[in-house]
């Protein structure tokens, strides 16, 4: 552009209305040049996105996204809602172009047999996931877009489609933990799947809600960085009641058990206290660091006492306080080393470990200014080090939250959209 506009006669002064004519001709054909290479670069994605959990998670993915997908359809990624499902009903668009997005918000119900099927331009018949994710094959297949599974739900039997899916091209995004945790052969089948069938597996919501925890470990790794220890406070629920309780005038049963009736436990407590949750992120970070383990392989320190592991709920609340005193005798040991107590899981890729322990850290540690249920994560790698006189980096903010969740969810929606071809600043 800049040679055409000055590209005059050099004797202006005597032909400049030709000179003018000609520059501005050449300008109107260079604009037409760049503006027809930017079409031509420009790829409008229709993604075919089905839901499958309808839970509080799914419910608040399935908002957000019908909220954005106009605002983002000037990048190039169609955003086409095509169903949703829960155990046992699924709503299906009527035509490819999926959900009306106006309407989506006052649709949806607590269960998927009530939401406003007229309103959206769907239909709901009794769920099929066979069925069900055909279809989005077949309006991807139409439309020359993609067909996406949100998987929202925490059960096995979903992480057990993967493969199938994957391997016929069908993108899985999901928060759903069990696969990228579980059995270490299914994991390594699931990643192959996706290989042959040109799809992608992404999970950033497996750890810390919509924190770039996993996406943060893929980059470091990729530019060429060494990762040797992750380590964090990887649940909003123990977070919380670290962050919470002074064994100088509260018994930590009473923490637990407010915590318990506030909604942010589990509603049995111990599938927090038992460190398991806790585990399987540890095995996630673990298997994104370049370590090849299984949920067997981490050493889990739990906090329900070996006599309540088997008893019922009941039976847990009113016997827990008998063993309030062994565990404030160890905070308050702690504190007069001037040392904290936090919940944390830990990979030491060094020494090829995955651990999860209630441990010491120094009152000006990191991990001892957190608060609320926040999640924090401490990584250390080469280049963040000692030896390159660096601190390490930290990851801090909410672990737990639909909203937060269901941002992280989404996210990743929006990063595949831009791997297949979308203009979405990311």
């Amino acid at each position: 552009l800049a040679r055409a506009a000055l590209n005059l006669s050099a004797s202006r002064a005597h032909a400049l209305g030709v000179g003018r004519l000609r520059t501005d001709r050449r300008v109107t054909n260079a604009r037409r040049r760049v503006s027809t290479t930017a079409s031509a670069e420009m790829k409008t994605v229709p993604l075919h996105v089905g839901f499958v959990g309808t839970g509080l998670i799914g419910k608040v993915t399935v908002k957000q996204m019908a909220d954005r997908a106009p605002g983002l359809l000037s990048s190039g990624l169609d955003l086409r809602l095509a169903g949703a499902t829960d155990s046992k009903s699924m709503i299906v668009a009527d035509g490819d172009a999926g959900f009306v997005h106006a309407k989506v918000d006052e649709a949806i119900a607590e269960r998927v047999e009530d939401w406003d099927a007229s309103a959206i331009a769907a239909t709901i018949e009794p769920v099929d996931l066979k069925a069900f994710v055909a279809r989005l094959e077949a309006a991807a297949e139409r439309t020359g877009g993609a067909a996406i599974v949100v998987d929202n739900t925490s059960s096995e039997a979903v992480a057990d489609l993967y493969e199938g899916w994957l391997s016929r091209g069908v993108h899985v995004v999901t928060p759903n933990k069990k696969a990228n945790s579980g059995d270490l052969k299914r994991f390594e089948k699931i990643k192959n799947a996706a290989k042959e069938g040109n799809a992608k597996w992404l999970y950033e919501g497996t750890i810390g809600a919509g924190l770039p925890i996993v996406s943060t470990l893929r980059t470091l790794r990729a530019s060429g960085d060494e990762v040797r220890v992750v380590q964090g406070i990887f649940s909003g629920t123990m977070s919380f009641l670290f962050n919470t309780w002074d064994p100088n005038t509260t018994p930590f049963s009473t923490v637990v058990l407010a915590a318990k009736e506030a909604g942010y436990t589990e509603p049995d407590p111990r599938d927090d206290l038992n460190g398991l949750d806790v585990a399987r992120k540890v095995v996630i970070a673990a298997r994104e660091s370049g370590m090849n383990i299984s949920l067997d392989d981490v050493s889990v320190a739990s906090l329900v006492p070996a006599a309540l592991e088997d008893c019922d709920t009941n039976e847990y609340v009113e016997r827990l306080p008998e063993f309030d005193e062994v565990i404030k005798k160890q905070a308050l040991e702690a504190a007069e080393r001037g040392m904290v107590l936090r919940f944390v899981g830990k990979v030491d890729v060094a020494n090829g470990t995955g651990s999860v322990e209630l441990a010491e850290f120094s009152k000006t540690h990191p991990f001892a200014g957190l608060e609320g249920a926040d999640n924090i994560v401490e990584i250390r790698t080469k280049r963040y080090s000692d030896e390159m006189e660096s601190t390490p980096l930290i990851i801090r903010g909410p672990g737990a939250g639909a909203q937060v969740t269901a941002g992280g969810v989404f996210g990743d929606v929006c990063k595949l959209g831009v791997i297949l071809g979308a203009n979405t600043p990311l």
